[in-house]
């Protein structure tokens, strides 16, 4: 089964949980064993599974802006002036994140949460959700 969840964002670097809409998907497609296959269709984007504390969420978007700083010269900024946010998906973020499903739950960590990035908003994003039964 394939669903969309809609991601809105307002500002330009913004982690959003989407933890709680996938297991709802989950539980609408009642898939008891199987996984979650978590895909954003955008290349100014981006998924983690880490801890949703905002501490470490401040330490991301600070090595992210300081290993690649806004405009430093790079080629694509001709185009649109937002290389800086391609690249960070590119080095630190997935367009993709599997999750094992089991007994009807996503089995994550206690500490796990499946997060969205947005490093390009604010946008209104799509993120495509393939939930199939092993």
């Amino acid at each position: 089964m394939l669903f969309e969840i809609e991601v809105s964002t307002e500002e330009r670097f913004q982690v959003v949980d989407i933890t709680e809409r996938i297991q709802h998907l989950v539980w609408k497609s009642d898939v008891t064993s199987g996984i979650a296959v978590i895909f954003t269709t955008h290349t100014t984007t981006g998924l983690l599974i880490n801890e949703n504390e905002s501490g470490l969420l401040e330490d991301i978007r600070a090595k992210m802006k300081e290993l690649v700083p806004r405009g430093a010269g790079y080629a694509h900024d001709r185009i649109d002036s937002n290389a800086h946010s391609h690249l960070r998906a590119t080095l630190f973020l997935n367009p993709e994140v599997v999750v094992p499903i089991e007994d009807g739950e996503l089995l994550l960590g206690t500490w796990q949460r499946v997060l969205f990035v947005e490093l390009d908003g604010p946008r209104h994003r799509k993120v495509l959700v393939k939930i199939c039964r092993c």
